[in-house]
């Protein structure tokens, strides 16, 4: 059975999509009508850039998710491939907004204009530069939480992604995490500092999150159609009113990617298919369970790969 994943943030890079956009007419509409509810050109900073404006992340966020829901309508519409009959939705961080919006929980409308709001309050949370993130490889999420507890009077830092069995992501604000870094060092864990400007996924964004609850609990939901794996619990969303809490939760909740993705394979899931930029998330699935099979979708020769009755 296959399974659609959609990535977050990171995966962007300038030029995302061209390939579609310059082919389909589709890509080209529904571009054009984020630039209308947006009020701005989110599609020339994909297309051209320039890149420090789209690593903003209130450009980020949105951008992502117009490149992933845009790759999905073109595979659903232009190839005839029902991408709906998956046995699971999901998406990293704000994928798991791109997975709602695909599974019929949020249009397109709200849901761009929830990821233009949710990227504002991420970026807002903590002063510029006053925070960040570590990626640390080739270590467990049991190891990094003892050390982060045996060292909790030296520096705060906390597990913002357990992205797979060799890959943990901290979060804390930068003069802690260079403590922490230290240790790491000492200790010969490979790590390095990730390109962002905010410390995600923990309490340093709960401004962040008293911001969304406002806006989420006053968004109106619509019936799903697909199941959806949320990033805080690692399982199936049994109710559709349950999602605005759930994404309340996420923003400063660790994304468990690796259960999550874990819970899928038991479920029977053994083909994963990443529609959006780069290939970030087929890694990490291969690096969780090297006997399933993935396909990142980027260009046409990509879909044409697809095989759902696999």
């Amino acid at each position: 059975m296959f399974s659609v994943v959609f990535p977050g943030q990171g995966s962007q890079t300038v030029g995302m999509s061209n390939e579609f956009y310059s082919k389909f007419e589709l890509f080209k509409k529904i571009y054009k009508e984020a630039d209308d509810i947006l009020g701005y050109s989110i599609s020339k900073l994909i297309l051209e850039g320039p890149v420090k404006e789209l690593n903003l992340t209130q450009n980020t966020q949105p951008a992502i998710f117009l490149v992933s829901y845009s790759i999905f309508r073109l595979i659903n519409e232009e190839f005839n491939i029902d991408l709906n009959k998956a046995k699971f939705f999901t998406g990293h961080s704000l994928g798991e907004y791109s997975a709602l919006c695909c599974a019929g929980l949020y249009n397109f409308e709200t849901t761009l204009r929830l990821l233009k709001s949710r990227g504002l309050a991420m970026q807002n949370a903590v002063p510029e530069d006053k925070g960040g993130m570590v990626a640390i490889l080739g270590s467990d999420i049991n190891t990094i939480e003892q050390i982060l507890n045996e060292n909790k009077k030296e520096f705060e830092c906390y597990i913002a992604n357990d992205n797979s069995n060799f890959q943990i992501i901290i979060s804390g604000l930068n003069e802690d995490l260079d403590k922490c870094v230290a240790v790491l060092n000492r200790l010969k864990i490979k790590n390095m500092r990730l390109p962002v400007s905010a410390p995600f996924h923990c309490k340093l964004m709960n401004a962040a999150t008293e911001t969304m609850k406002k806006i989420l609990l006053n968004t109106e939901v619509n019936d799903l159609n697909n199941k959806i794996i949320s990033n805080v619990t690692a399982s199936e969303v049994e109710n559709k009113d349950l999602v605005p809490e759930l994404l309340i939760s996420q923003i400063n909740s660790k994304v468990r990617w690796r259960e999550s993705i874990e819970y899928m394979i038991n479920k029977d899931s053994t083909y994963f298919i990443e529609i959006g930029p780069g290939k970030v998330l087929s890694n990490l699935i291969k690096r969780i369970n090297r006997t399933v099979k993935t396909l990142s979708i980027n260009f046409e020769e990509d879909i044409k790969q697809i095989n759902i009755n696999d």
